[in-house]
């Protein structure tokens, strides 16, 4: 059977397709692309925000539109949190955010007898872990390894922890075995993701925590690269720090999440952190590591949130110098006590989040300035205008001469930068 998905928001989404599309083949089945002929379509949705959910219902309307003979699925965190509303689709198959495994032999059984079915567990009852195979396609040089599941924080804006129920962890034991597979199979980089990987750990018995997880990962993987997905600043103490600081192969680029950088913002977005800690964190990363790539979100126009607390976020991210920032004007989900509150005008979100990807372009500038003089091994990764680019460990993207240089680590010494790459040399034959 030929299978087509399509993949909507974060990497722990996309880690999971590409889990699906690995246990896909090895049933005999062919993955194809989205906008190919198949003889069946899964759609893995997001529900992050309402416009998430309309992203979703869009791609199975395109679909049972242009491709009426198809079998049609739905999976993922919208029809989690939604069923009754997947229920109204006309899909063939609903499934929510757990047993994979189990959610592919029930897409066999709707390609066999056509029959509709919906297939949503109780997201709150989940205690195990649900092993899946890491990695990815073979053309990749970076595999991801998803280590945690779930989310217990209740940010006052996100659906997620309904969608994908309380903390569980992949045990240490079963992460390094993986690891040392992905090592054996060629990839070059390694990035630990999950819903909430600070919290790894909390459920396993010793109360082991998230340093551990990445010597133990290092130590199985050696020579290949350990690339931490989004970190809660509670996690950066000066003992995370020290023990990091001594992997030789562990990336010094730390996506911390902020969202504010304004105390009374925080207080109503329900985070467990205020700005006094989160700066704590980027002094302590920047005082272990040199040069650290420091990346974060920040929403703006969050309900209630005044011009004057919006200055404060703006000279906040300012003190700190991020590398790189994703930044959204605040979007409604509805179900969260956030939607509840006293929402600022679209147009104010909008002028907010232009103001503040201004700061964020002038902090990017400045860091890649930085780098120019400095001498990085960088894992290349796909031809470019002649020239092959790739990932020096800090993420920043550097493009230098080159031939074939797919999965390969060269120095590459950074002549300069456009403004939005590196420029460079490459030091070694």
């Amino acid at each position: 059977m030929k299978i087509a998905i399509c993949t909507l928001g974060c990497k722990v989404n996309q880690y999971e397709t590409q889990a699906m599309e690995r246990l896909l083949r090895e049933r005999g089945h062919e993955i194809v692309d989205w906008n190919q002929a198949a003889d069946a379509y899964v759609v893995n949705s997001c529900s992050v925000t309402a416009v998430s959910d309309q992203k979703s219902r869009q791609a199975l309307h395109r679909i049972r539109r242009e491709r009426p003979g198809a079998v049609l699925a739905l999976c993922g965190c919208y029809a989690q949190t939604h069923p009754e509303d997947a229920e109204k689709l006309d899909a063939d198959l609903i499934a929510g955010t757990g047993d994979r495994t189990g959610f592919i032999r029930l897409l066999e059984q709707a390609a066999e007898d056509r029959s509709r079915r919906t297939a949503v567990d109780r997201a709150f009852e989940r205690r195990a872990f649900e092993l899946l195979p890491a990695g990815g396609l073979e053309d990749r040089t970076r595999a991801m390894l998803k280590v945690e599941d779930g989310c217990v924080n209740f940010c006052s804006y996100c659906i997620i922890p309904y969608a994908r129920g309380p903390v569980r962890s992949l045990p240490p034991e079963t992460a390094a075995e993986q690891a040392a597979s992905l090592a054996a199979a060629g990839y070059r980089e390694i990035v630990l993701t999950g819903i909430e990987i600070s919290s790894w750990g909390r459920d396993l018995e010793g109360r082991t925590g998230l340093a551990d997880l990445i010597e133990t990962v290092s130590a199985a993987a050696p020579g290949v690269r350990i690339r931490l997905g989004s970190l809660e600043p509670r996690t950066v103490t000066e003992e995370f720090c020290r023990r990091c600081a001594a992997l030789p192969d562990l990336c010094p680029q730390f996506h911390l999440s902020l969202q504010s950088g304004c105390d009374e913002t925080l207080r109503r977005m329900n985070r467990k952190y205020d700005t006094a800690r989160y700066l704590q964190s980027v002094e302590l990363l920047n005082r272990y590591f040199d040069r650290p790539a420091l990346t974060t979100d920040l929403i703006t126009g969050f309900p209630e949130e005044t011009e004057e607390e919006f200055e404060r976020t703006l000279a906040f991210i300012r003190r700190c110098g991020f590398a790189r920032m994703h930044i959204f004007p605040y979007s409604v989900r509805p179900g969260t006590p956030a939607a509840e509150m006293a929402q600022v005008p679209k147009s104010v979100k909008a002028e907010r989040a232009a103001r503040a990807a201004a700061a964020a372009e002038e902090m990017r500038a400045s860091y890649l300035r930085g780098c120019v003089g400095q001498t990085y091994p960088v894992l290349f990764e796909q031809p470019r205008s002649g020239k092959f680019l790739g990932r020096a460990p800090n993420y920043m993207e550097v493009l230098a001469e080159g031939e074939n240089l797919h999965n390969v680590v060269k120095n590459v010494h950074v002549a300069g930068t456009d403004g939005q790459v590196l420029l460079g040399e490459i030091t070694e034959a």
